[in-house]
């Protein structure tokens, strides 16, 4: 009990500590460049709490929960030696934990909204719904590959490097035809999927699934999934961009 106390503790002055630098500059700009008071101070305050504790028990529930079962899976599959349900547990986790991705939901469907207003979709709900939905669905599909992908390339200790570089060179020539308005949203789309869900399992899954094989280096061989997730948004979504527009 006092154990779990006082590394509470420690996370929220972590928490505190980074968290500190933004404070001091919102203060700066709103106090002495803009010379305005702060509005609705308790308000605020109140926020910074709710933001602080936030923070301490999501990184805590990272180290009690998500990180150790995706590291004990990880070992449990390659245990079993069974690479076609490690494959389909990589694509299940990767498509999954994106699909339900808050900041991927919210993305979706504010494009939805710019896109009925620019009239490139109907305006009407289920239009919008259709559209939100179908960047969802591309995004959860592409990270599930992601995933498939970086899990058969530890097991085969291919180099991320190449998978990396010929990606973005796939990035860089699909942009050059996919419609303008969906590039920006393409290139966001690689950025939200790596949030607060998808990162941790996916981290330990790769961490733990390198520790478990003999032959591989968690350093050199269990990260780099993340990067895959963040790439093949991009590819899928102008893609899908090219179909609808």
């Amino acid at each position: 009990m006092y154990k779990t106390a006082f590394k509470l503790l420690n996370l929220l002055l972590g928490s505190i500590r980074d968290l500190a630098p933004i404070i001091l500059v919102v203060l700066f700009f709103q106090l002495v460049v803009l010379q305005q008071p702060l509005p609705n101070v308790s308000q605020l305050v109140l926020g910074v709490v709710f933001v602080l504790l936030g923070l301490t028990f999501f990184i805590h529930g990272l180290e009690q929960g998500l990180f150790p079962i995706g590291e004990s899976m990880a070992h449990a599959f390659a245990r079993k030696g069974n690479a076609y349900w490690l494959l389909t547990f990589a694509f299940a986790l990767g498509f999954g934990t994106t699909v339900a991705e808050p900041a991927l939901i919210a993305v979706a469907a504010e494009a939805a909204k710019v896109a009925a207003t620019g009239g490139m979709i109907g305006s009407s709900t289920a239009d919008m719904s259709e559209y939100a939905n179908g960047l969802r669905y591309s995004v959860a599909l592409s990270v599930g590959l992601a995933i498939l992908l970086g899990v058969l390339r530890i097991i085969k200790g291919w180099s991320v490097q190449w998978f990396i570089i010929g990606g973005y060179l796939m990035v860089v020539i699909m942009t050059a035809f996919a419609p303008a308005e969906i590039i920006g949203i393409a290139y966001d789309s690689g950025g939200v999927t790596t949030s607060t869900i998808t990162v941790p399992l996916v981290t330990a899954l790769g961490v733990g699934l390198a520790s478990s094989i003999k032959g591989r280096n968690p350093m050199t061989d269990g990260f780099g999934l993340i990067a895959l997730a963040s790439l093949t948004p991009m590819i899928f979504v102008m893609g899908y961009g090219m179909i609808i527009l």
